[in-house]
């Protein structure tokens, strides 16, 4: 059954982008003992490392935060951040989860962004090679000794949350839960209506406040995005404002609707990013459902 809830708060898409979160301490303190699995008491101290992954000739840049004292094998989190942002937008929820007892990687798109620390060009870029990035960065994160594969969960903002739900479709099995926030499912729409077909595309083209290129917008042509992403059949739940301007409500209602198992959480009042009240809100949200799904 489909569920509808609310939270509170959200500001707006330039300030998400930009990766507006608190830089992180290297530890904290934990005043937990150990435990086998995620406590939902706990505290935990936790550290946290730069990882690069390969993908092909490219280097993915990203920081791993694992908690300490926690018996391994350990649950995961992979953040996927939204079009131009970094891996610095997730920096608030992989401390959150980290000091809940699960490992969390946050990581640039190659070509994600100009503040990009991964390889690439924002004019190679697509949500299509941000696919294969994750799909990289799954594979290294899934073949630790420290991580339990089995309990491997995304979690992914704007377009990251489409690049997030067309990676787990097509590899449902290795993923064991979603969550979605204000998943950028209208990206395949604009791109339809800005371009009448592969022919107009220009070599670059400025798009919102990033210059991206041919091969962004070119896979979008005649694509439907969900069609695509029905065949995750596990749990997804996705948040979302009612006063997102950059993307509707809508697109998340319409996805709600693909999925065989979704709960939509919805923001009064709230626009295209979690911040303060909202972004707590929205954590806890987050640390209820994987609590769920671990179980």
């Amino acid at each position: 059954m489909k569920v509808k809830r609310s939270l509170l708060g959200m500001l707006t898409l330039g300030m998400i982008l930009c990766g507006c979160f608190d830089t992180p301490n290297e530890e904290h303190v934990s005043d937990v003992t150990t435990t086998t699995a995620p406590d939902p008491d706990a505290h935990y101290a936790y550290t946290q490392e730069e990882l690069f992954v390969e993908r092909g000739e490219n280097q993915i840049y990203g920081i791993l935060y694992l908690p300490q004292d926690v018996q391994g094998p350990l649950p995961a989190v992979i953040y996927a951040h939204g079009y131009g942002g970094t891996h610095q937008n997730g920096t608030a929820y992989a401390q959150a989860l980290a000091e809940k007892g699960y490992a969390a990687y946050c990581f640039d798109f190659c070509g994600g962004s100009p503040d990009s620390q991964s390889d690439g060009s924002t004019l190679a870029m697509s949500i299509f090679t941000e696919q294969e990035d994750l799909m990289a960065v799954i594979d290294a994160i899934g073949s630790r000794e420290d991580i339990d594969p089995s309990h491997l969960y995304l979690l992914g903002s704007s377009q990251g949350g489409v690049v997030s739900a067309i990676t787990a479709a097509r590899q449902p099995d290795r993923i064991a839960g979603m969550i979605l926030l204000y998943p950028a499912f209208i990206l395949c729409e604009e791109a339809n209506s800005l371009f009448a077909d592969a022919s107009t595309i220009p070599d670059s083209y400025y798009f919102l406040w990033m210059e991206v290129g041919r091969a962004y917008f070119e896979p979008l042509i005649g694509y439907d995005v969900y069609e695509d992403i029905g065949d995750y059949t596990k749990d997804v739940w996705i948040l979302h404002g009612d006063a997102d301007t950059i993307v509707p409500l809508s697109s998340s209602k319409r996805a709600q609707d693909v999925y065989d198992h979704t709960e939509l959480l919805v923001l009064p009042g709230s626009g295209h990013g979690f911040y303060g009240d909202a972004q707590q809100e929205a954590i806890d949200a987050i640390l209820g459902y994987l609590r769920d799904s671990y179980d």
